[in-house]
């Protein structure tokens, strides 16, 4: 007898219906078709144990299997599940009534409970699309899916409750998430709040700035300075995510098995890899195509601390993503895109020995040493980071002061106010969401200076030797401090202060 089960592939972020067609007719083997990989063709043993153990059996006929479509290659054991229902309806040992309606997936253990899947959400998301009633898969992903209005998800835990349902008319609990509840969960209880940063007034304004109009930026400064303190408080001031930022980042991370008894992520993601990390794992890729960090900071912030002890080849691969904001992954047998919209947040020292430019520590660098340490930041990376500031140790007054700072929440409303003037103003431009993604048309139409500004900006970049890469991160930096003013020209304060967060342009650091 041939029956048909359904389930889901991913490919990149995007989930892909797969036909299992299971046929048992005369003669003994088993045989399994349509591009499996080493997990899926394993998969016999471990259905043989779990049908055992549930009182059922694999047939001693000859066992047909097809993943259609056929030329697509399948991977993981999240098929167990969708092969072991096909072959007891294939067998005529459990009843196949309403089979078509349902999208199933899941893991078995030896004893036929339910091990989580990966990609639960656009599989979900891709169910309802085509159409599917229900989706069962293992209780630990029904919370994600559930996310999807309009398909009935149900977590199971065990073999034994599939069969059950589709067999005795056993009902299964449906999983049912309020969306609107979990996307606003705790959104104003920050774990890292800005309150506990002692000092710092100006690095805090710099990283409210650079939130603001979703400026890269570079903190330079000696070991213990706080860099990395305040560089992981910056997701705590970004503007919430909408809900469409919130699914597809939750995406993302579902690929990766990373939001396993979660639901709807409602918080913009924070990733810190080592700087021993490969190419491949920053920008996604592999055999089996998977994310890379900078997708996994998409809507969020990627933070690279040290950036000079980064391997060259592994920054330079970062320079299209930053600029496209997506990422593409071609191989000869398969290309897949992933979105990397983030906001790149480095750190590193002034120099190797990481006290250049402090009067109360010797320098123990030569230029020679100076020169190649800062050579390993690429003037074409240097081009893409908008900001750069100084980072010095907070003086003891200040750490001995018991008085809270601003927190978070009060500055994230100036920087939701000021990309709400963003959005109003970039709203005929699909592609432009706020003043760091402009490009030079933009900047010229909406960054207009008077001449009283333009004369400052002139006489600025003669005597501190700006190179020429800095006068559009300066327009728009300073566009983004207007409207922190909600003002709606430039003027010459906020030129001046934009002056001051190009450090690493002047005559002296990179050349």
């Amino acid at each position: 007898m041939l029956k048909k089960v359904f389930g889901s592939s991913v490919f990149g972020i995007e989930a892909t219906t797969i036909t299992v067609e299971v046929n048992i007719g005369q003669g003994i083997g088993y045989h399994l078709v349509g591009l499996p990989d080493n997990a899926i063709k394993e998969s016999n043993y471990r259905i043989a144990a779990a049908l055992q153990h549930n009182s059922f059996k694999i047939p001693g006929k000859k066992i047909t299997i097809n993943m259609a479509p056929a030329d697509m290659r399948k991977e993981g054991s999240a098929y167990d599940l969708t092969l072991a229902i096909g072959i007891l309806t294939a067998s005529e040992q459990i009843k196949a009534d309403g089979l078509e309606d349902y999208l199933i997936l899941g893991e078995l253990s030896l004893d036929g409970t339910l091990q989580p899947i990966r990609g639960a959400l656009p599989i979900a998301i891709n169910a309802k699309e085509e159409g599917f009633k229900g989706f069962i898969l293992p209780a630990e992903n029904a919370k994600e899916a559930a996310i999807v209005s309009g398909l009935e998800v149900y977590g199971v835990k065990d073999i034994r409750e599939v069969i059950d349902f589709f067999d005795k008319d056993v009902p299964l609990q449906q999983t049912i998430v309020n969306i609107e509840e979990e996307f606003y969960k705790a959104l104003d209880f920050p774990e890292f709040d800005f309150a506990d940063v002692k000092g710092q007034e100006s690095i805090k304004r710099s990283m409210e700035i650079a939130a603001a109009g979703g400026h890269n930026i570079i903190l330079i400064g000696p070991p213990g300075a706080g860099k990395t303190m305040l560089a992981k408080r910056l997701p705590s001031i970004l503007p919430p995510m909408t809900m469409n930022e919130a699914l597809e980042t939750t995406k993302i991370h579902s690929v990766t098995g990373r939001t396993i008894n979660t639901g709807i992520m409602n918080q913009r993601p924070f990733r810190s890899p080592h700087h021993t990390i490969s190419d491949v794992a920053l920008v996604g890729g592999g055999a089996y195509p998977q994310p890379g960090e900078i997708s996994m900071a998409h809507n969020g912030v990627l933070f690279l601390d040290e950036l000079p002890e980064f391997k060259r080849s592994v920054l330079e691969v970062m320079r299209q993503p930053l600029e496209d904001r997506e990422v593409t992954i071609s191989r000869a047998k398969f290309t897949v895109t992933y979105p990397s919209s983030f906001m790149l947040v480095a750190s590193m020292n002034p120099s190797p020995g990481g006290y250049f430019n402090d009067p109360d520590a010797p320098v123990t660098s030569s230029p020679a040493e100076m020169q190649r340490y800062l050579s390993k930041i690429s003037g074409p990376l240097l081009d893409r980071i908008d900001i750069h500031i100084e980072v010095t140790p907070v003086p003891f007054e200040k750490l001995s002061d018991n008085r809270k700072g601003e927190s978070s929440v009060e500055i994230r409303k100036r920087v939701t106010a000021a990309r709400e003037l963003q959005t109003e103003r970039f709203q005929n431009l699909p592609t432009i969401h706020y003043n760091a993604q402009m490009n030079t048309k933009q900047i010229r139409e909406f960054c207009q200076l008077d001449a009283a500004s333009l004369d400052l900006l002139r006489n600025a970049m003669e005597r501190l030797n700006l190179s020429a890469r800095a006068y559009d991160r300066i327009l728009k930096v300073a566009r983004t401090i207007a409207d922190l003013d909600h003002e709606e020209k430039i003027s010459g304060n906020h030129i001046a202060e934009a002056i001051q967060y190009r450090s690493l342009d002047r005559d002296g650091w990179l050349g």
